[in-house]
């Protein structure tokens, strides 16, 4: 299949009423089991950068954002994209867990998530040469005299060659033998954190343009060492990542890989590349691919592509059908129905609800509620600081209704 001229778009539209509605929602909570982790349903929070960090290191605003997806009855909770060097923030404002005086403001956002009912992943990444950038909302560019003015100076970055992401950016200094190892290292310690902070999962960032997707891409990676070359070269990094990190940490503690599936450019990653890796990936110990794609030039967001609803989820179902790994489905998933005919038809393992859960962070919760007889839709999954007025406020809402309705019939 080539990725870019034979995809297309699923259909999405559901007219079959709702009693396919209920069926869709009822595969969507179903619980399911990652290696030794066991969720209550099927909906993930995808990481989203916050660039509220100081110095790598969460605050209230981390506390209060991710709680708010547990309080809304999303099952996995994942961190922001979470730098295992200092060197490897995309911006200033990034998380870290390059030392251990970062563990303990994320162990208390654990543990609330917790208290909560969800799950916690964190996802743990190194920018690469999409390091050393703007805060989107000053520019999402190189860091410009502004920026300096803030106190927001530029570092060090590296990559796989000295090419730049594009005119303008920080040249990166490529990356030597010794140096890939010791990045290597810095994941697998970054993951052993991880477990010190209490989080129940780990999601590599190998998308997105980010280094290990740098690495893997032939677009970006014209190394003809060890690390470069063919397919297995370019391949080494991820899985050597893929292998530490599986090493650093309990043998039933589950792994995530954030890919790229393809790279929207006909002389880019493919989706039997994908599909390649993934088999890879499954030997190194990873028990689910997160299925995205594009980004390797720009924002993650920015891939020359036409979208659609869903438009990513065709990825996911082939990873899955070809390497045998669970996976998870990403990308302009609006509604439970949607999302649950993914897991109802096979296509994905998850679904992971990003801007959508931003929009409304009670998402499932609401969604919930278009059960028909469902105990959800009196409130009764709901925190109980909020069921007990809101349960209250319905009756008198019934009674309300009830009274208006009569008195227009008399």
């Amino acid at each position: 299949m080539n990725a870019i001229t034979e995809w297309k778009a699923p259909e999405v539209t559901d007219p079959r009423g709702p009693e396919a509605v209920a069926r869709a929602i009822a595969a969507l909570v179903s619980p399911v089991a990652v290696r030794g982790l066991s969720l209550k349903n099927r909906l993930a929070v995808p990481p989203m950068c916050q660039y509220s960090a100081v110095d790598g290191v969460v605050t209230d605003w981390h506390l209060v954002h991710l709680g708010s997806f547990a309080k809304g009855g999303f099952a996995l909770v994942t961190l922001e994209a979470t730098a295992v060097e200092a060197r490897g923030r995309i911006t200033h404002g990034d998380t870290g867990l390059w030392h251990d005086g970062q563990i303990e403001p994320l162990a208390r956002i654990v543990r609330f998530l917790h208290q909560q009912g969800a799950k916690a992943a964190i996802q743990i990444a190194h920018a690469g040469r999409k390091a050393s950038m703007q805060r989107p909302w000053f520019g999402n560019g190189p860091l410009a005299a502004e920026d300096l003015a803030r106190g927001d100076r530029p570092w060090g970055i590296v990559g796989p060659t000295t090419e730049a992401l594009g005119p303008g950016w920080i040249e990166p200094a490529a990356l030597k033998t010794g140096e890939i190892a010791g990045i290597v290292a810095a994941f697998a310690a970054a993951a052993r954190r991880s477990i010190a902070a209490g989080f129940d999962a780990i999601e590599i960032h190998g998308a997105h343009g980010y280094l290990l997707h740098s690495f893997l891409s032939p677009l970006t990676n014209k190394r003809q060492d060890a690390y470069g070359g063919d397919f297995a070269g370019r391949m080494r990094f991820g899985l050597e990542v893929a292998r530490a990190v599986r090493a650093a940490v309990p043998a039933g503690f589950p792994l995530l890989y954030k890919i790229s599936t393809v790279d929207w450019d006909e002389a880019g990653l493919t989706l039997e590349q994908s599909q390649a890796f993934a088999v890879e990936l499954k030997a190194a110990g990873i028990d689910m691919v997160v299925c995205s794609s594009g980004g390797l030039a720009g924002s993650a967001t920015a891939a020359n592509v036409t979208r659609a609803l869903a438009y990513q989820v065709p990825f996911a179902a082939e990873v899955r059908r070809h390497a045998g790994i669970a996976t998870q489905a990403v990308g302009l998933i609006v509604d439970a129905a949607m999302a649950g005919q993914v897991i109802l038809d096979g296509q994905a393992d998850m679904v992971a609800i990003g801007r959508q859960a931003l929009f409304d962070p009670f998402w499932p919760l609401h969604e919930l509620a278009r059960l028909p007889n469902d105990p959800h839709a009196a409130f009764a999954g709901w925190p109980e600081q909020y069921a007990w007025w809101l349960s209250r406020r319905e009756g008198t809402l019934r009674q309300l209704l009830q009274a208006r309705g009569e008195a227009a019939g008399g």
